[in-house]
């Protein structure tokens, strides 16, 4: 039995790139990647991370996020009809189209699958052949819907609060007073590669090479499923990483309560209904209470009297390699007190063979940070400041 489940997961594994929203997935961090350089360029002469960087985060902690969930449900014995995987890759595509990424998440491409589902079984939609009837299936397809929603969930609260703190991406816009401030942004994409049972054998009438198993007399396929996971989140009122984490924990809370809820739907099937209704407003709620949590409070990357603050540093540059992070000030470069990009630059030329910073971190504590300066790092040590707009910008120090 455990050979021919160990065939069939590998069977079903090689069909994954079949599935459209796999490869529409890698185009649209390509566009994400490309689209955060141009618009840091615009605001400081120069990109932060490189233009791969969004496809770099699309799969490795999603890959393992996947195998984890994908044991719980074929253990929890998680039947998903076939209707619901496609209405979901197809409320991906749109959802995609509004330009606002976070709507392709679980709660609103799987969630709304759920009752586009259940409107079609209700309204007997002319589905084409291939998909099954879930008329004629299990009432435990609608509660194992609501349980994957949970679990997705929290795999994304998990990406949330591991990934989505990483590579933030500084911005500068105009505050309601006119003033040149700074904001970090999270646009980010991420797939979990899901292994799926779908009842009947409905992938294997026009596929006769599709794999089908029986269990108790009833005929099951494995699929493997990509789910898209969308996040945008903007931060001016705190540190990034922080805003962030409290994000992802608030979304691990929401998918654990909704898993626990989700267990009711199994007593009485139509408690799916409110449970997955519940997911969609409560996910939706925790994201516009953040935003209006971080529009009330005033904005963190502002220019500062004691020194100037790091809005943002490039990878691999020699305020990388200093540890200097968002957030600090500096407030002397060589012994002098500086106040601006301007005044920094001065400071650094004092001594162009050293470079020591008294800096103070984000816990209130002064630290100093020191390095051998080489040939041309004073004019690029890899900082990004909030300047004045008649600076065009805030470039690179």
């Amino acid at each position: 039995m455990a050979q021919e489940w160990l065939i069939e997961i590998a069977k079903g594994a090689g069909k994954f790139f079949l599935h459209p929203v796999f490869y529409y997935l890698f185009f649209l961090a390509a566009i994400l990647g490309v689209s955060r350089v141009k618009r840091e360029r615009g605001n400081f002469h120069v990109r932060a991370e490189n233009a791969y960087f969004e496809l770099r985060q699309l799969l490795p902690l999603g890959l393992f996020i996947g195998v984890v969930l994908s044991l719980i449900s074929i253990a929890a014995g998680l039947v998903i009809p076939l209707e619901t995987i496609v209405f979901t890759a197809i409320l991906t595509i749109l959802w995609s189209f509004t330009t606002k990424i976070r709507w392709m998440a679980p709660a609103y491409t799987l969630g709304f699958a759920f009752f586009a589902t259940i409107f079609a079984v209700e309204q007997e939609w002319p589905l084409p052949s291939i998909f099954t009837s879930i008329s004629d299936a299990k009432p435990s397809v609608f509660p194992a819907i609501a349980v994957l929603l949970a679990l997705l969930l929290i795999g994304e609260g998990i990406l949330i609060f591991k990934n989505a703190r990483k590579g933030t991406s500084p911005k500068l816009i105009k505050s309601k007073r006119g003033q040149r401030v700074g904001i970090h942004e999270v646009k980010r994409l991420w797939m979990i590669p899901l292994f799926l049972v779908i009842p009947g054998e409905v992938l294997k009438s026009p596929f006769e090479w599709w794999p089908v198993f029986s269990i108790a007399g009833h005929s099951y396929s494995i699929l493997l499923v990509p789910f898209a996971i969308g996040f945008f989140q903007q931060i001016q009122g705190n540190l990034p990483s922080n805003a962030i984490k409290a994000t992802g924990k608030k979304v691990i809370w929401l998918g654990s309560i909704i898993l626990l809820l989700s267990i009711a739907g199994y007593w009485s099937p139509i408690a799916s209904i409110a449970v997955v209704t519940i997911a969609i407003v409560s996910r939706e709620i925790i994201t516009l209470r953040q935003r209006m949590a971080d529009e009330n409070r005033p904005f963190f990357f502002s220019k500062r009297n004691h020194g100037v603050m790091v809005l943002g540093i490039i990878p691999q540059s020699p305020a990388s390699s200093m540890g200097l992070k968002v957030g600090e000030i500096v407030t002397k470069v060589n012994g002098i007190h500086v106040h601006d990009k301007i005044g920094f630059y001065e400071a650094l030329l004092k001594n162009r063979a050293h470079c020591k910073l008294e800096v103070l971190d984000t816990n209130g504590q002064i630290r100093f940070a020191q390095r051998a300066l080489y040939e041309g790092d004073h004019h690029e040590l890899g900082i990004l400041f909030v300047q004045e707009e008649r600076n065009r910008g805030s470039e690179a120090v």
